[in-house]
């Protein structure tokens, strides 16, 4: 990788990373890409319908307060917010009514339901994640993954997924969703309306930007320690909110990154496999980046869901970066 201070995308603070993207004369809809890019015509309906819902979330957050719920059913012992039950709502709604989708389940209350016998589908989501964080009126964001009923999701892994996305909730409301041959990024211009504003996204080998959660983990992980001391010492840009949805998400804007949450026993993971990391997973990967599961070093994707709720350790984004956690961390060298 070059020097930072020969990229005209770098700041004058030689830290800061502007985009690259040029405005076009034509953003592609929706309806374009999908019909290209997504040969099932099944996943392209399923495709829509989520980010309908996703955006009536979206419309949700600009217009409702971030309170405590009138009542607690989270089985994780977390403070449910009144959002968080409004987005559920609005997926669960979504998904009831969705003739696709055969089984759903969600992480404020994760086991599977049956919502229409003749579907295809089976569907997860995380509803609003960064609940900790939406009161800051931070990026927030929904996580969803998707199963073909061939595989279900019990007993499946994350690269059995059909397809996944990601859709944020900042100043705009974004998507990432996996199609055929790569990742897109969408954009929200109106309730109905997505266009392309970023086509076939890859995130780069090499990365300057790191996203380093847990950092509790450093007094008993000494790898994990050196590992954030190297970031340090070699300049590495720190950009971290606390929010999975927006700590990943940059690395598809920024075109490189690495985000880390290791586990101990005194700091063990919080992170759902089915709900978080599978789906965030199959994008990173499809867009060319790795991931590790934080124990063996071997792929997220190959981790087995055998519960709804499993919690796993992870890190993806840029492969040189994830080589150097696998190392550094697990002492794994291959």
């Amino acid at each position: 990788m070059a020097e930072i201070g020969h990229h005209a995308e770098f700041g004058a603070s030689h830290s800061s990373y502007y985009t690259k993207a040029e405005a076009k004369e034509h953003y592609p809809s929706l309806d374009e890409v999908l019909g290209k890019k997504i040969e099932d015509e099944d996943v392209r309906e399923l495709t829509k319908e989520l980010l309908e819902a996703s955006s009536r979330v979206g419309d949700a957050l600009r217009v409702n307060l971030a309170t405590v719920a009138a009542s607690q059913n989270s089985v994780f012992g977390d403070v449910q917010l009144a959002l968080d039950v409004i987005a559920d709502n609005i997926l669960w709604e979504a998904a009831k009514a969705c003739k696709l989708i055969k089984e759903a389940a969600s992480e404020e209350e994760p086991k599977l339901v049956e919502t229409n016998p003749n579907g295809r589908f089976t569907v997860c989501w995380d509803p609003l994640d960064g609940s900790s964080i939406v009161d800051n009126n931070w990026a927030v964001g929904t996580i969803i993954g998707v199963w073909d009923k061939t595989t279900g999701m019990l007993g499946a892994t994350g690269r059995d997924q059909i397809t996944a996305m990601v859709v944020m909730y900042g100043p705009r409301t974004t998507a990432l969703i996996a199609c055929d041959d790569g990742v897109y990024e969408f954009t929200c211009i109106t309730e109905d309306r997505w266009i392309a504003s970023k086509e076939k996204i890859r995130i780069n080998k090499e990365s300057k930007i790191f996203s380093p959660a847990n950092l509790r983990a450093c007094a008993d992980l000494e790898g994990y320690e050196k590992l954030v001391s190297y970031w340090m010492h070699n300049r590495y840009t720190l950009r971290y909110t606390g929010g999975l949805v927006p700590d990943v998400y940059q690395q598809f804007t920024k075109e490189m990154g690495i985000f880390t949450n290791p586990s101990t026993p005194k700091s063990p993971a919080k992170l759902r496999l089915a709900f978080e990391v599978a789906p965030y997973a199959f994008l990173v990967e499809k867009a060319g980046g790795c991931s590790s599961d934080g124990v063996t070093g071997n792929s997220l994707l190959d981790s087995k869901i055998e519960a709804v709720d499993q919690r796993t350790a992870a890190c993806f984004g840029s492969e040189v970066e994830v080589k150097r956690f696998n190392e550094m961390v697990l002492g794994k060298t291959r």
